[in-house]
């Protein structure tokens, strides 16, 4: 199974995310795959459609379409159906290859029936769009691709090739050749519009539960950091007690005890000064103890934010100002914003010239945060994919200042945690050039009560 491992960066229209593991050639765009159950339903749905036009044209219009080998050819897919049931296991997936075959042994049955009453004149001709299409919505492209070609085949074989249309009270009919070829047309073109129409959709669906799933992840991931900063803090209140007593003990015998103790309690008591230490710095940090540093201003943010980027090769400057006579809010401290602002600022970074500049401003009632660069800026068509999730043509992160490389969900991961909180984020490029990414809520949505 893949693990996901998730950097912060985000590219410019090209944000990271790396899934290592198996599948990790391929991560984004996978198709589900097909359920024999899904196939035969289809398949016994498909039965009934045919069944229902034989009564409809012999019972109502009285076209005599060869009942006996209308039989077999309709019997066939139903014998298939229930071999498939007789085997068991129809709710296993089937393989890529198997669906395939399923598929065009569909498209093979129906232009069968189709040969013997009509060909493509014959109305129901229409059916033979529906197999490329399923397989376009759950198949690999190749695997789409020959089931829409054996239906196109198919629909051209038939236009040339085919029994004419048994005619009531006798004779037959053959539609004009023209027509003929005009329908297989209009058949071609309805499976490259519907079969193409489903891949893309699909496409986008898959893109879109693959980047929720990261999303998920990443704040998964925040909010368990956070529970472990409280319980760090948590275990330096509880150890301050024991080790206290210890001091205390270590103490006396280095003071009192025999001569052969002594040097071992002066060693004990320094290890016990030096676990206080650590327990003392444990909860003087504020991202170790969410119930108790669960407020900050909002300085405290940009710092957190650039810490990580305080050596890089660009200066990274965090600046707040606020409405005259405005008091300077207390914020909640969340892991979205955190992480989200985070990943928009190695963004910068790693596009940035030479400055990045970070900026919170608040009055009254909203708080905003700009991060600029002075880079290139957003390219005029990744400004319209921004909070998109989709392939980046970003190189690998080797070359970048944060050495991250990806996938393209990270915009899309930070854009979604930021309105979860009730941002509004604007993509822009400055006036004299390189990126701005601003985000604005209302000073309600982040204030921290006085008695958190």
């Amino acid at each position: 199974m893949a693990t996901v491992s998730l950097p912060s960066s985000i590219a410019h229209g090209a944000p990271d995310l790396v899934l290592h593991g198996e599948g990790a050639e391929h991560p984004a765009f996978e198709r589900r795959g097909l359920r024999l159950e899904t196939i035969a339903l289809v398949r016994w749905l498909s039965i009934a459609c045919q069944a229902l036009a034989f009564l409809f044209v012999t019972l109502v219009l009285g076209f005599q379409p060869r009942p006996v080998l209308w039989s077999v050819l309709v019997g066939v897919p139903a014998a298939v159906n229930l071999g498939v049931a007789l085997v068991g296991r129809r709710s296993r997936m089937a393989s890529e290859g198997e669906a395939m075959l399923q598929l065009g042994f569909d498209v093979l049955q129906l232009a069968a029936v189709l040969f013997f009453t009509g060909g493509v004149a014959n109305p129901f001709a229409l059916l033979l769009i529906a197999p490329p299409t399923l397989a376009a919505s759950s198949l690999p492209w190749r695997h789409a691709l020959a089931v829409a070609a054996m239906s196109v085949m198919a629909a051209a074989v038939l236009a040339v090739w085919c029994w004419p249309l048994p005619l009531p009270h006798g004779g037959t009919s053959l539609a004009p050749l023209g027509y003929r070829l005009a329908a297989a047309g209009a058949v071609a073109a309805g499976v490259a519009f519907t079969a193409g129409y489903a891949y893309l959709a699909s496409q986008q669906t898959a893109r879109m539960e693959l980047a929720l799933h990261v999303t998920q992840a990443v704040l998964a991931r925040e909010q368990r950091l956070s529970a472990l900063g409280g319980l760090a803090a948590a275990a330096a209140h509880e150890l301050g007690t024991p080790l206290a007593t210890i001091s205390v003990v270590a103490k006396e015998l280095a003071r009192e005890g025999p001569e052969a103790v002594r040097e071992d309690a002066r060693l004990l008591l320094s290890q016990t000064e030096r676990c206080r230490e650590i327990l003392r710095r444990l909860t003087e940090t504020p991202e170790a103890e969410d119930a108790v540093h669960a407020r900050m201003s909002l300085l405290q943010l940009l710092n957190e934010v650039i810490e990580p980027h305080l050596d890089a090769p660009v200066r990274v400057e965090a600046v707040v100002t606020g409405a005259p006579g405005v008091e300077a809010p207390y914020i909640r401290r969340m892991p979205e914003v955190l992480r989200a602002m985070t990943s928009l600022v190695d963004n910068a970074v790693d596009f940035a010239a030479s400055d990045v500049l970070i900026t919170a401003r608040f009055d009254q009632t909203t708080v905003a945060v700009e991060v600029r660069d002075d880079g290139p800026g957003f390219a005029p068509d990744v400004l319209n994919k921004l909070g998109q999730p989709y392939i980046t043509s970003r190189p690998s992160g080797e070359g970048s200042r944060s050495h991250h490389s990806g996938m393209g969900l990270g915009f899309f991961i930070a854009k979604t945690l930021l309105e979860r909180t009730g941002a509004k984020l604007e993509f822009r490029n400055g006036k004299g050039g390189g990126a701005i990414v601003a985000a604005r809520w209302p000073r309600e949505r982040l204030e921290a009560p006085d008695g958190l």
